[in-house]
């Protein structure tokens, strides 16, 4: 089975040079210690990625962690991208509507609510679960494919809310602003861990996270700056397992 690797998260084609170069920090590391890892990173099916048995290296949501891929896959690490008031690896979505719509979170309930998808932590249970937090949910669902997508649904008055995941925000911010400008933030969810780093079952996680951790530190300050890295973090399974996931429509 050929090795395959991909990093399909947040692959801006904004962020296509440092992802590369990110990627050959870490192949040549892997490739360093006998691991066989591919020259290129594939950009494709996220779902046929995540469950190839040759999958060296990829990068998931913790909903389909936790709901599909628990058992058969294994973690190597969650990146950390520094978010404010979130801890090392963490992170929240930030629920966003117009910025000409008047109201807190709450008076957008019985809005429509755009998700990328009902596979989303960010973009559906997050949501979701900080609706229960009131005794509430949304029940008025728009799925748009992407949360780049249901921001400009938001923004083109097609949904009345979206929940963005921060880092997701944060891109959408600096190189989407001709949709930010059209939108604010009205809170952010309950911090849960971030999007994970997963290999094959079959392979040596512990070796793939050292050499994961060693292409980070030798990253450029400007590319790890363009991506926003801090570094690699380990959360245990556990914590992944224990994020609510909300009843589905």
């Amino acid at each position: 089975m050929p090795a395959l690797a991909s990093l399909p998260m947040y692959d801006w084609d904004e962020l296509r040079g440092p992802t590369d170069r990110l990627w050959a920090l870490i192949r040549d590391g892997l490739r360093a210690g006998g691991i066989d890892a591919p020259t290129d990173l594939h950009r494709g099916s996220q779902w046929n990625d995540w469950l190839n048995p040759g999958l060296i290296l990829s990068q998931t949501c913790g909903f389909p962690y936790r709901t599909a891929l628990h058992g058969k896959v294994k973690l190597v690490g969650t990146p950390d991208f520094g978010l404010p008031e979130a801890p090392p690896g963490y992170y929240y979505s930030q629920l966003v509507v117009r910025a000409d719509a008047p109201g807190d979170w709450a008076a957008f309930l019985d809005g429509t609510l755009a998700i990328n998808g009902y596979d989303s932590q960010s973009g559906w249970a997050a949501p979701q679960n900080h609706a229960a937090g009131v005794n509430r949910r949304f029940e008025r669902i728009k799925v748009t494919g992407a949360h780049v997508a249901s921001a400009a649904a938001v923004a083109d008055g097609l949904a009345d809310i979206a929940a963005i995941d921060a880092v997701t925000w944060r891109l959408i911010t600096a190189y989407r602003p001709a949709i930010a400008q059209r939108l604010r933030a009205v809170t952010r969810t309950e911090p849960t861990p971030g999007l994970p780093l997963i290999t094959a079952p079959g392979n040596d996680s512990q070796a793939i996270a050292a050499a994961v951790d060693a292409a980070m530190a030798a990253l450029s300050a400007a590319d790890r700056a363009e991506l926003g890295l801090r570094g690699l973090t380990r959360i245990p399974a556990e914590a992944y397992l224990a994020v609510p996931t909300p009843a589905s429509d």
